[in-house]
């Protein structure tokens, strides 16, 4: 997915990009951390999906404490989504349900809009291009931390 949106970025404004080339969960928040430390007069977006924001999800509060100027867009499909692709990559077919539940953000639901805001990031929850159009536009016009939790479902 975040190829896809890499691609799409060939003829915007010039930019960076800092991305993972396989084999670890959960550096997205951290990286934006240390982009946004190094770079501190730029903004940093943070692509990061929900099951990878689970590893580093104290992130966060660091991002609060040093009031970095860095926009989280949490894509949150309720799901560990690379571990399913991972579970076909090694050959399983047909995932039995203890496994597909081991794989499974929703129950409960994580509610990122209320983890941020108790780690005292501001936080905004978007379920339509239009929701999530209006929100980039306000993360683009302030600075700070903030969290744009997209409901992919």
């Amino acid at each position: 997915m975040v190829w896809g949106a890499f691609l799409l970025t060939a003829n915007a404004a010039p930019h960076d990009w800092l991305t993972l080339t396989g084999g670890a969960i959960g550096q997205g928040l951290p990286l934006a951390l240390g982009a946004a430390i190094a770079c501190p007069e730029q903004k940093v977006i943070a692509l990061e999906a929900d099951g990878s924001g689970m590893y580093t999800v104290q992130a966060l509060w660091t991002m609060v404490r040093e009031q970095l100027d860095i926009t989280v867009v949490l894509l949150n499909n309720r799901s560990y989504a690379i571990l399913n692709i991972e579970l076909s990559r090694v050959g399983v077919e047909a995932p039995g349900p203890t496994a597909l539940s081991l794989l499974d953000l929703s129950n409960p639901d994580l509610e990122w809009t209320d983890i941020a805001t108790g780690m005292g990031m501001r936080a905004l929850k978007v379920d339509t291009v239009s929701g999530l159009d209006q929100a980039m536009t306000e993360a683009m016009a302030t600075t700070g931390p903030l969290l744009i939790e997209v409901l992919l479902l």
